[in-house]
């Protein structure tokens, strides 16, 4: 982990289109979600082409209900998806998070998952407690992702 990102990996059980399919779909990253802080979906559809952005219904104790929208910047079929958060209606002031997937046999994916706000103003950085989401959040994603996407 940097002062500005954290990532982590995991090799699942599951081939990269099933994950892949997961990650493209927001409707189901409530499922994946190791922070407790996605609700559901705001009628979204599948994430298909940088450029897309996809809103999701939010909740965490210290700023109640929410929206996001959510800005892919990355997207490689079965490979790689990422997106920059911003509060609806805003554009995003600096932090991302990247899938990236590597199959490693026929039935198995390795699957690294970054949250990076090095983008970030610091001092905006500082004032919202940056990271808000810990490495045990990324490492619960990782492993819901693998119960969901896998056999």
């Amino acid at each position: 982990m940097s002062d500005t990102s954290i990532a982590v990996t995991r090799i699942l059980d599951a081939t990269p289109d099933a994950i892949f399919d997961v990650l493209s779909n927001p409707e189901r990253h409530h499922e994946i979600d190791g922070s407790g802080t996605v609700v559901s979906d705001d009628h979204t559809d599948r994430v298909q082409a940088v450029g897309d952005v996809f809103r999701m219904n939010m909740s965490t104790e210290a700023m109640g209900d929410y929206q996001t929208d959510n800005h892919v910047i990355g997207f490689d079929q079965n490979k790689l998806i990422a997106w920059k958060t911003a509060p609806a209606g805003e554009e995003p002031p600096g932090w991302q998070w990247v899938w990236e997937l590597n199959a490693t046999d026929s039935s198995t994916t390795e699957v690294t998952l970054s949250y990076d706000w090095s983008a970030m103003d610091p001092k905006l950085a500082q004032k919202l407690g940056m990271p808000v989401i810990s490495h045990d959040d990324l490492e619960a994603s990782l492993k819901k992702l693998g119960a969901t996407a896998g056999p």
